[in-house]
């Protein structure tokens, strides 16, 4: 297999692989074996960067109600063998209990959980209305002067937010974002589509952290076709549909090409000219490979092949 590049995560020294590996919704609903399996597969593969987030139990089996992820994180970080230091790491600032619960105090939780000292980057959400721009950008520098981060993100902000918290950046000298994530698909890319967001790419630096590139559940990759049942599947709003729609163009490109449905969807973000890293997840071993491998497969396709793909993802437009 062949390692996956690295390149410079937006202005920061952080070196990211092209493709990360993201554990949202999937390794507490795993057997330990399986994680261990995906996370061993993601090292052979050269991923050094990985995405955890705090969210709360939908299963009600977790020992506790919120980030049981990370708990599951750490344990298979471990054992699988990573070694920290090797390691880009990244967490989430949701803002759900602010200003009763800090910055720092949200933070600190994701840490004990995961057993860190610190993360490499944190995402900071869209914050809530109380919560102006310039405080974000002082919350965010301060947990990089403390030592629990060691550069920010932003996550679904817009073009506006992004502009606003470089301009204060530029204003105080604070940290600026290093990267953006935000979802990158063709059933969902008005944001990073967006000539705007490009310019805030281009100023920041800031990197393209690319999500939701199978459109949830794999959509993308003709999972639910045949009907097959899951959250992606039951989802019956116009989105949803549209994202089956064009699965089927999907299928069919791919069927022509003879490659993977995923490698045509992956082929959409991978072309992004900011694009510092995909994030996707994974429930075995195989299906990262298989992810990882449309690495691979984008580099051989021609001009026709990436403009045919556009076009799938101005269907929607």
């Amino acid at each position: 297999m062949v390692l996956l590049p690295r390149q410079k995560l937006g202005s920061s020294s952080l070196d990211v692989s092209v493709m990360s590996l993201g554990s949202w919704r999937t390794f507490e609903r795993i057997s330990k074996e399986q994680g261990l399996e995906v996370m061993r597969a993601a090292q052979a593969a050269g991923i050094n960067f990985l995405d955890d987030a705090r969210y709360d139990d939908e299963s009600g089996d977790a020992p506790i109600p919120t980030g049981y992820s990370e708990v599951v994180f750490d344990d298979l970080f471990r054992d699988a063998g990573w070694q920290r230091d090797d390691v880009v790491v990244a967490n989430k600032l949701w803002w759900e209990h602010w200003p009763q619960e800090t910055a720092e105090a949200e933070l600190d939780g994701s840490l004990e959980r995961m057993k860190f000292d610190y993360v490499d980057v944190i995402y900071a959400m869209p914050p809530p209305k109380e919560l102006p721009i310039a405080s974000v950008v002082e919350l965010t520098s301060q947990l990089i002067s403390s030592g629990r981060a060691r550069a920010w993100g932003s996550g679904m902000w817009t073009a506006a937010q992004h502009h606003e918290a470089l301009d204060i950046c530029e204003t105080t000298g604070s940290p600026a974002p290093v990267a953006a994530q935000m979802a990158n698909s063709i059933i969902n890319h008005g944001g990073a589509a967006d000539p705007e967001m490009n310019r805030v790419f281009d100023r920041g630096p800031i990197g393209l952290v690319a999500s939701y590139v199978l459109a949830g559940g794999r959509t993308l990759t003709g999972k639910y076709l045949g009907g097959s049942a899951g959250r992606a599947g039951d989802d019956d709003s116009a989105h949803a549909s549209l994202g089956k729609q064009l699965a089927m163009r999907v299928v069919n490109l791919a069927s022509a090409w003879h490659m993977p449905p995923a490698h045509v969807a992956f082929a959409y973000a991978l072309q992004h000219p900011h694009l510092a890293s995909v994030v996707f997840g994974a429930r075995s071993a195989l299906q990262l490979d298989e992810n990882v491998a449309a690495w691979a497969t984008f580099e051989t396709l021609d001009a026709t092949q990436r403009s045919a793909i556009n076009q799938l993802a101005a269907t929607d437009d």
